[in-house]
């Protein structure tokens, strides 16, 4: 099967998965509906396999890197889900303490392209902590849709204490300086604007496409922040310009970027909603906005 070039598929497929991926439709619903853009050649087998992720094929870093010392460890959230498993990277020539990055998943728990963002910030010359919030209902099931399925079961504020409480155990770590971030995607940047709210020692958040705090929560920001936006994901972004008002009427210290003709989802290298060239730049800003604050 020749895989489809992003320029021929239509955007109200990228619509159609982000509905998807977001629950708003099932599966069965989703494959009908995408049924109707297999024409002129295009078959829906070839849309599927364009949109849907790759988990197989388009891991950037192995779990076995010999770049990397990886370990599975459980901390304990008591105000959330109890024990959480988490993995954590760090350089294996790493000499003395550096600093940590939070990595925090989507909708769908701790998936392969999460745990490998998770191993790329880690030899960006981080500790990285990648926590799975689904460890309370048996962890990641392997697959995106029962993954799905199985975090809407959970109370997102309890999962967003799971989050604060990993960033607790990463600071005290003896591989860590003390000085930790958070880097969040969907979901998990949602996550990271509501750590930046409720954590006042956090030393820097990084919202990828994330939905934003309570405009009243503001004021209590004191981390560092920078915020990645896609222009086509117009769901997210229709709550941009109240935020940013409100960093900017309280004096917060932000970094905002639009990337544009870009979906939700343009950092995840495994779906046909990726974007090379905005993925590389966003990554390189976000790794040289953690050396900047976290030193």
């Amino acid at each position: 099967m020749n895989e489809l070039r992003k320029d021929q598929i239509s955007q109200e497929v990228f619509q159609l998965y982000d509905d998807y991926a977001h629950n708003r439709l099932d599966r069965r619903e989703f494959i009908d509906r995408l049924s109707a853009y297999a024409v002129g050649g295009v078959t829906l087998a070839s849309l599927m396999s364009a949109v849907m992720p790759d988990y197989v094929n388009k891991i950037q870093v192995p779990q076995d890197d010999p770049r990397l010392t990886i370990e599975t460890i459980t901390y304990d959230s008591p105000k959330g889900g109890g024990k959480i498993n988490a993995q954590l990277c760090r350089p294996k020539n790493a000499s003395g303490k550096l600093p940590g990055i939070v990595v925090v998943h989507e909708n769908r728990g701790l998936n392969p392209h999460i745990a490998d963002v998770g191993r790329r910030a880690a030899l960006a010359g981080f500790v990285s902590l990648a926590p799975d919030a689904l460890t309370p209902l048996g962890g990641y099931p392997g697959n995106d849709d029962d993954g799905r399925a199985m975090q809407s079961k959970r109370d997102r504020i309890e999962m967003l204490e799971d989050f604060i409480a990993g960033y607790e155990y990463l600071k005290k770590h003896d591989w860590c300086t003390g000085k930790a971030g958070v880097v969040g995607f969907c979901f998990g940047g949602w996550i990271a604007n509501m750590m930046a709210v409720r954590i006042p020692d956090l030393g820097a958040a990084v919202p990828f496409y994330g939905g934003q705090p309570p405009i009243e929560m503001v004021p209590q920001i004191k981390a560092p922040l920078l915020l990645h936006y896609a222009s086509l994901d117009t769901r997210v972004n229709e709550g941009w310009p109240a935020y940013e008002a409100a960093l900017k009427q309280h004096g917060k210290v932000y970094e905002a970027y639009m990337y544009p003709d870009t979906n939700h989802g343009f950092h995840n290298d495994t779906t046909g909603r990726y974007d090379k060239a905005a993925a590389e730049l966003a990554w390189q800003r976000t790794i040289d906005f953690f050396k900047k604050h976290l030193s």
